[in-house]
This record gives C-alpha cells, structure tokens and sequence, in this order.
C-alpha cells in the first residue's frame, strides 16, 4: 500500500521539522511548508492525502488556505491551533477544516487523529470507511427521502428537490448518521463517536459547525436542535 501522503503547513522551523520527523517515523510521506502561498502550490502540484494547516501562518493565513482548497478538492484538512478556545478555531472549520488540533501538541495525539480523519475519508480501513471497521457508511442502503431530500446511501449523492448537493465527506457521513435514525436526537457526543471517529472526548464545537454547514446545503429547517440534548433530522 502506497504511504499516506501528508501537506503540513507550518512556520515555526523547530515545530515543523520535529513534527515532519514524528510523522515519517509512523510511516508518512510528508510535504512540509514554512507559509500558505508556497502551501497551496505544493497542494496542487502533489495532491496529498490530507493536509495540516496551522491558524497563523504568514503569506496566506491557514483559513484561508483552508478555503482555497476546499473550492478544489475534498481532501480532510486539519487545523493546528495554538489556543483551544480561539476564534480561529471555530473560522476554520466554518472554511471547511474536518478537525482541529490545539497546540502544542503530543505526536501521538496528532497521528491518532490523522488516522481517524483517514479512516472516514476511506484512505485506510477500506473504501468507504466509518470508523466501524466494517467498511459500511451509516444506515439503510438505498434512496432515503426526506421532503424535498434525497439521500443516496449507495451512491453517495445528494439531492435537494431534484438539485444535486456538494457535500465534504464529513459533511456526508454526517446526514448518513442523521438519515439512519430520523426523527430520533442524536447527541454530540455520539455524532463526535460516530461521525468523526473519537472514542475519546472532543470538542463538540466541531459537531455544532457542521451541522450549521450541512444546514446551508440541505435547508435550515431539515436539522433541528434539541435543546440540552443534540440534533434530529425531520423525517
């Protein structure tokens, strides 16, 4: 199997070198960048399997890089931060981040969650993989509908009133996870476990954003919230 290729964007020298050795030590192929412009020509001249882009990089900051590559390719993005509860967190995944990660950082957390994001993304586990070791996306198989909303579970395809809708794979296995239990509250923390692969707490901001995202695409009123408890999608 060919090795994971990773883009890491990152301008700290001591952060980036160490990180770019951890990360070939566990088996990666990595592309490392010093800022977001010379960032965003390695991501179109390599096309990596997924990419680390830090918040605060010179030359184009990492949610904007974030941003342009989103408007190319669906690639899983995870975003370094060096503040838990910064706003920037939060602009990042609105720009289409799947993850985040709050430096500074242990290798071996960091590596855990590339692996997670790559095992949703399909890049290991098998094609298609959830994070359930079966390979299989969440719920039925088949065209569910919902309204106006159509969810091809085979195909992977979404149409709102007859419209094709782009969705990231987070952002699909998401509504996968909604559209396999209608009407029933599904709570953060079980989206967090099922949906991003977490068998350990996380930070339910990124559930929250998604969803917000998904509801742009599928209509606003398609999700509800559930005070206290998490989200239902309306059958």
């Amino acid at each position: 199997m060919a090795e994971t290729h990773v883009l890491f964007v990152e301008d700290d020298d001591v952060i980036r070198e160490a990180t770019t050795l951890a990360l070939e030590r566990d088996g990666f192929t990595v592309t490392a960048m010093p800022d977001g412009l010379s960032g965003l020509e390695a991501f179109r001249a390599d096309r990596p399997d997924i990419a680390l882009l830090d918040v605060m990089v010179p030359g184009m900051d990492g949610v904007s890089l974030c941003r342009r590559i989103r408007d190319e390719s669906t690639v899983p993005v995870i975003m370094l931060s060096a503040r838990a509860d910064s706003i920037d967190v939060v602009l990042g995944l609105e720009a289409g981040a799947d993850d985040y990660v709050t430096k500074p950082f242990d290798g071996s957390v960091l590596v855990a969650r590339i692996r997670a994001v790559l095992r949703r993304f399909g890049h290991a586990g098998g094609p298609g993989g959830n994070g359930n070791g079966n390979g299989e996306p969440a719920g039925e198989r088949g065209v569910l509908s919902f309204g106006d909303l159509e969810v091809d579970t085979e195909g992977m395809e979404v149409r709102r009133s007859g419209a094709p809708v782009a969705l990231t794979p987070t952002e699909m296995r998401l509504l996968l996870e909604f559209s396999s239990a209608p009407g029933t509250v599904l709570s953060r923390d079980r989206l967090l476990e099922r949906v991003w692969d977490y068998d350990w707490g996380g930070d339910t901001r990124v559930v929250d954003v998604h969803v917000q995202r998904l509801r742009t695409k599928i209509g606003q009123d398609r999700i509800e919230t559930v005070r206290g408890f998490g989200y239902k999608l309306k059958g």
